[in-house]
């Protein structure tokens, strides 16, 4: 793992890398979202095949429930167990953060209230590459559940035996064997065996980000998902507890990028060590060998408060406060996730804490935070406006309509006096 000086152009590569558009994958996406317009289920179970070696015929296509619920005899007791406490923990935390319907008299005869209904269909795009992972099931569907989402669609390539029985015990009973862009394509505009959904939920690779980048002005996304990204920002600690941490983002993909942003060099050279003492310790397949060689790195800042400013500009998906949190937090306006103190293992959050961890990559915290209750929802504004508030409201807004030139506006007010 490299030790770099955290320079203006260092920080300027860095951010660069991170926005370049990959136009390989657009262009193999929307050939196959345009393919699957076209041909529907043909080109959908011909993709299916050439991709992920599956043979699909239209009896085929859905998971019966019967396999689905065989699932829970071919895991562990202790597996279940896991899955519940993690569900229990994510639902408590949705329920949190769902919208609440409210009324509000903003002048006499002039009544403003929302009210909160649940998008009607839904898909959760669940990886099926090396394993499938029941965390973004949770992730995806407990939310949805909590909105009172009515139809919800599941779809992964390769479902295993854990997959099925977490999905079992959530109730999810859809679930199609398709992945993809084809499989993003499916949900976005219907197929005859797949129907068209309001809004997909999901992280996947490169061609299914590609995908839902190329649909999205068809068909709701939740939010654009790049590689992993995770910064420890520490001047003191355990370097084998940072280093653990970083490693752990950096085995999703040989592009995930994990940082520690110190301004000690003692700590960086201790986690260095450490880095490399514990990738000895992982498969040589196991991506984090690549991602931590090629993409992370260790930042040495000038001061603590540097460090803030390029985190702050950075806004990574994942960030890590160990030591001085409550201080360091105070500093910080850009992160997907934030985890105080020593004790915040970063997989923590990847599966049990409660808190999502479909989270915005790419510099996109700087805007939006991270997969919550209130996605799956519409927030819709009532307008109730009796006699009295009309005779408040009218003049004023026969002015404005006027100023704007929009005669048939102030018409609308003048018929009603």
């Amino acid at each position: 793992m490299r030790i770099l000086k955290l320079t203006a152009a260092v920080e300027k590569n860095l951010l660069r890398a991170r926005h370049g558009r990959d136009r390989e994958a657009e262009r193999i996406a929307a050939r196959i979202i345009a393919d699957v317009r076209k041909r529907g289920d043909a080109a959908l179970f011909a993709y299916t095949k050439k991709f992920d070696a599956i043979h699909l015929r239209r009896s085929s296509v859905w998971i019966s429930q019967n396999e689905i619920a065989a699932a829970r005899k071919h895991v562990s007791p202790e597996f279940l167990q896991a899955v519940q406490h993690a569900a229990a923990n994510v639902r408590r935390v949705a329920e949190k953060q769902l919208p609440q319907p409210w009324s509000l008299q903003v002048e006499p005869g002039v009544i403003i209230s929302q009210f909160v209904r649940p998008i009607d269909s839904i898909g959760c795009y669940i990886p099926g590459g090396r394993f499938a992972l029941v965390s973004t099931l949770l992730m995806t569907v407990l939310p949805a559940q909590v909105a009172g989402v009515p139809h919800i669609t599941v779809v992964c390539p390769k479902p295993n035996s854990e997959l099925l029985a977490a999905a079992s015990l959530l109730g999810i009973d859809k679930i199609a064997r398709i992945g993809g862009a084809q499989a993003i394509a499916a949900l976005a505009y219907g197929t005859k065996n797949i129907a068209r959904v309001d809004k997909i939920f999901g992280p996947g690779n490169r061609f299914v980000t590609a995908a839902k980048q190329l649909i999205s002005s068809d068909c709701a996304i939740d939010l654009p998902a790049g590689p992993t990204e995770a910064i420890v920002l520490a001047a003191k600690g355990d370097p084998k507890w940072i280093a653990a941490d970083l490693i752990a983002q950096a085995e999703h993909a040989p592009d995930a990028g994990s940082f520690l942003v110190t301004p000690s060099l003692n700590l960086a050279r201790a986690v260095q060590k450490e880095v490399q003492a514990q990738l000895a310790n992982l498969p040589p397949e196991n991506p984090a060998h690549s991602s931590m060689r090629k993409t992370g790195a260790i930042l040495l800042s000038p001061t603590l408060e540097a460090a803030c400013n390029f985190s702050n500009r950075f806004a990574p998906e994942h960030l890590s406060l160990p030591n001085h949190p409550d201080v360091l937090l105070q500093k910080i306006i850009a992160a997907g996730t934030i985890f105080l103190g020593l004790w915040g293992a970063q997989p923590l959050g990847d599966y049990i804490s409660g808190s999502n961890h479909v989270l915005p990559t790419g510099g996109w915290a700087r805007m939006r935070g991270g997969l919550s209750a209130a996605d799956f929802v519409k927030c819709i504004s009532v307008q109730t406006i009796e006699r009295k508030g009309f005779e408040r409201l009218a003049s004023d807004a026969v002015r404005l309509a006027h100023t704007e030139g929009l005669l048939a506006h102030a018409n609308a007010v003048e018929v009603r006096r």
